[in-house]
């Protein structure tokens, strides 16, 4: 969390400089204003990355015009953070719009098309649309394997989601090979201590809590809390969602005085910075619930 801390000053300092010596409407400026909307946006501080982020799409396409590739990455940063907010019906022009640009100007085969691929398939999952999912994954894959090698952080992200879907559907044994591999790939490339990491262990968990597994679902599920509460600070969303996680495993376990108090922490983190309509607020405030009325009883 020191490091978000120490970043934002110096963001905000560069900011500041370049817009005294290059003015307001510079390409610099909007690096700038990226780079703090992209802190913002790591940090979970949403409504404040919210205005850079539309600011820095209205410059960029002032400035470059309206097929640029530097305005397909600002409709997707955009795409992210609406997102990220669960407004799932925004994001989705923003995403077609951007896969679109890429496509036309980089061609078919190329890293940026297959993150745009992998972001639009990600948003469909997240609308349970599953049948739009799947051709979307398994096409960024293929690209990024072939673009990036086998051991590359973006093909662990692809074979993550990919595994994501299959469990979506049931389909634990074509998941579990995915997600140890993605997992594997991410500690070799990115150290044991690191927010993708955290993302493998707390989703390969909850395939384990799936299949029944619940001796191996809890020590992932709490290296995974551990991992986000150090790197991101005790009050993100990534650690309401491992907070809520835990807090399930614990309730399907008949540990009900253990689950309280981390669907209580995980509600109040979610209502803070979410929203108190946001997809995951609502989840953990019913399940909250669901767990007094079984105290009640």
């Amino acid at each position: 969390m020191g490091r978000y801390d120490q970043a934002e000053p110096l963001y905000t300092k560069a900011l500041e400089i370049r817009k005294h010596w290059l003015g307001e409407n510079h390409p610099d400026v909007a690096q700038s204003l990226n780079n703090l909307a992209a802190l913002y946006y790591s940090m979970g501080r949403y409504d404040q990355a919210k205005p850079l982020f539309v600011q820095i799409l209205n410059m960029t396409k002032q400035l470059l015009g309206e097929e640029h590739p530097d305005v397909a990455s600002s409709l997707n940063n955009l795409g992210r953070l609406y997102e990220a907010q669960g407004r799932y019906p925004e994001a989705e022009p923003l995403y077609v719009q951007a896969l679109e640009i890429r496509k036309q100007l980089l061609g078919e085969n190329h890293p940026d098309v297959a993150q745009s691929l992998n972001n639009l398939a990600v948003l469909y999952y997240s609308m349970g649309q599953y049948d739009q999912v799947e051709p979307l994954y398994v096409q960024a894959l293929e690209i990024r394997k072939q673009l990036l090698g086998e051991n590359h952080p973006d093909v662990a992200s692809s074979l993550n989601n990919l595994a994501g879907l299959y469990q979506a559907q049931g389909l634990y044994h074509e998941a579990e090979p995915l997600y140890v591999q993605a997992l594997e790939i991410r500690k070799q490339l990115l150290g044991e201590n690191h927010p993708d990491v955290a993302q493998s262990l707390n989703n390969l968990a909850l395939l384990y809590r799936s299949m029944g597994h619940y001796d191996q679902t809890e020590p992932h599920l709490v290296q995974a809390l551990k991992i986000y509460k150090q790197l991101l600070g005790k009050d993100h969303p990534h650690v309401a969602s491992s907070l809520h996680n835990l807090a399930f495993l614990y309730h399907a376990q008949g540990r009900y005085h253990e689950a309280e108090p981390l669907y209580v922490q995980a509600l109040e983190i979610a209502e803070r910075k979410l929203g108190s309509n946001h997809p995951n607020t609502v989840t953990y405030r019913k399940n909250l619930e669901r767990l007094r009325d079984d105290l009640s009883q």
